[in-house]
């Protein structure tokens, strides 16, 4: 048992995290306090809540839990419904369902806020602003307005004092994390406090409204040339860290246009629109690795034209070009239905932890995609392909990496607003395809020749230090100066264990000897000092299984 005060993160905001502790407790979500010293908080924590609570599952008590929480904890809980290789897919799922409407701020400190970031007040930027705003969420709220050239835009202005909040709440979020990595073995595996950690940089990018800026200008050229598609032009003039200036789009949501009647001409255009998001959303993956990471029904608008409209590209996702060849890889796999290769993508794209059972995973692999290779294109299951997949990988302790978890949600949310144009809609109906466009970008003259300058370049920065390197080498071993040093990374506390054994081991088959010499001096004709030899040698034994108990390496992991 250790205390909490030794934690800087829980120590720094007592207060707060006794609020937190509370609520985890009215829920009964706090068992991870058992293994600390609580005695600093212990009187504020109150009981479950009784009956209304004690129907709900567990994941559903906390999403409820998150939503009493405030802004933060919904936030996290967003970013955790994207982990279920993490969380699992039932929490996953049950965390999607949190929503962010907050109360707006008044009217008073909004025009406090505007005048502060952009240095005047409204009517300085603007020639109307409405003031009641048209929605509000976690971070900020939005307000229709007029500049002085006549364009409508939207103004979103950020919650006063919620970054101070955030701050301190996050701040909380890694002291819980720190407690989880501490006091639970099994969660080490899945590095609390470097996904805390990761956390902390998403949602501090959403509180800076000059990166959202930049994504929107950033998305906006990469479609230049795409008609399909428009993003709000941003008004830098007017846009600061904490307020952000966009042209209004105008158009119908998706949610009221799958509420209208469907002719068969309107069926064949809402499929037609479904298609067009999806490629969209495909083109930004696989050919710009940069994406939008929210494609919920609400962020998506049906413009004149039919044309799609994105809003709110505050939370955007970025991959490597490791990463995109390999989901590449696994898409082509998926496609074709090579198990084999499709377990070596995951394992790739994963971290994998040490002792996997390499063919059990195979297996696992192997009969996952016997299961959905039969299935019709039509009546493939996306959502529920991805969502087995995270609970494979979660069994096996593969641990994804936060934009490879981001982009299977993209897929899944992605799926849904597109079902909700066209109910026969499936994401795999412009997936399978796009591996031929895949194989096709891989074989074109501009990618062949790109890797050929790239391995022109490292053949000779190879070919520049080589001679010098290899001449080194010769002069240090001519003078007796060539030094080889290994490093045993981990070992340190596996030798002294073996060592502590062989100790142990030998005072017990020592005092057995003196045992069975009967060696005086004898007290009820058995040798004292083997008796005593023996009875330290268990209890030195009890103490070496105690502390190979507690590392959570003895009989392995289930």
């Amino acid at each position: 048992m250790f205390s909490l005060a030794t934690i800087p993160h829980l120590a720094r905001n007592a207060r707060r995290f006794t609020e937190i502790a509370g609520v985890l407790a009215k829920y009964g979500l706090a068992e991870f306090l058992a293994a600390t010293d609580t005695s600093f908080f212990r009187g504020t924590l109150k009981g479950p809540a009784g009956a209304t609570l004690s129907g709900l599952t567990r994941e559903a008590r906390l999403r409820l839990a998150m939503t009493e929480l405030g802004a933060t904890a919904v936030k996290i809980g967003q970013i955790l419904s994207t982990r279920p290789d993490l969380v699992g897919p039932e929490t996953a799922a049950e965390l999607a369902k949190l929503r962010e409407d907050t109360a707006p701020d008044a009217p008073e400190i909004v025009r406090a806020t505007i005048g502060a970031e952009l240095g005047a007040p409204p009517e300085a930027h603007f020639s109307a602003f409405e003031e009641t705003p048209v929605a509000s969420a976690s971070i900020g709220q939005v307000h229709r307005a007029i500049l002085a050239d006549g364009s409508r835009v939207v103004v979103k202005v950020q919650h006063a004092g919620i970054e101070e909040d955030v701050r301190a709440d996050l701040d909380i979020a890694m002291g819980l994390a720190e407690l989880a990595e501490r006091g639970i073995v099994e969660l080490r595996l899945y590095q609390p406090l470097a996904v805390a950690a990761e956390m902390r940089r998403t949602i501090l990018r959403e509180l800076d409204f000059t990166r959202e800026e930049r994504n929107l200008r950033h998305f906006a050229a990469n479609f230049s040339g795409d008609a399909r598609v428009v993003f709000p032009r941003t008004f830098p003039g007017q846009s600061a860290r904490r307020v952000l200036t966009m042209e209004e789009l105008d158009g119908e949501s998706v949610a009221a246009l799958a509420a209208a009647p469907a002719t068969p001409e309107e069926s064949a255009r809402r499929t037609r629109l479904a298609k067009n998001a999806a490629d969209i959303f495909l083109e930004m993956i696989f050919r710009d690795n940069f994406f939008h990471a929210d494609p919920h029904p609400g962020n998506l608008l049906i413009l004149p034209g039919d044309r799609l409209g994105l809003l709110d590209c505050g939370m955007v996702g970025r991959i490597d070009e490791r990463t995109r060849r390999a989901l590449e890889d696994a898409l082509l796999a998926v496609a074709s239905g090579d198990a084999e290769a499709l377990t070596e993508q995951v394992m790739r794209l994963g971290r994998v932890p040490p002792g996997l059972d390499r063919q059990a995973l195979a297996a696992d692999v192997e009969e996952f995609v016997a299961d959905y290779a039969g299935q019709s294109v039509g009546a493939f299951d996306l959502s529920g392909a991805l969502g087995d997949m995270a609970a494979l990988v979660r069994r096996h302790g593969i641990l994804l990496p936060p934009t490879v978890a981001h982009l299977l949600k993209v897929f899944v949310v992605l799926e849904g607003a597109s079902r909700q144009l066209h109910p026969g809609f499936s994401l795999i109906e412009v997936l399978t395809p796009y591996a031929a466009k895949i194989l096709a970008r891989r074989f074109s003259p501009g990618e062949v020749f790109s890797k050929l300058r790239r391995g022109a370049r490292d053949w000779n920065a190879l070919f520049e230090t080589l001679p010098r390197d290899a001449a080194e080498i010769l002069r240090r071993a001519r003078d007796g100066r060539l030094d080889v040093r290994l490093d045993h990374k981990g070992l340190d506390g596996t030798v002294n264990r073996l060592v502590y054994g062989i100790v142990t081991a030998a005072l017990f088959l020592g005092s057995c000897m003196l045992l069975a010499s009967r060696v005086p001096p004898r007290v009820f004709d058995v040798s004292l000092f083997g008796a005593l030899s023996c009875l330290w040698a268990i209890v030195l034994g009890l103490r070496l299984l105690r502390a190979i108990r507690r590392s959570g390496e003895l009989g392995g992991r289930s």
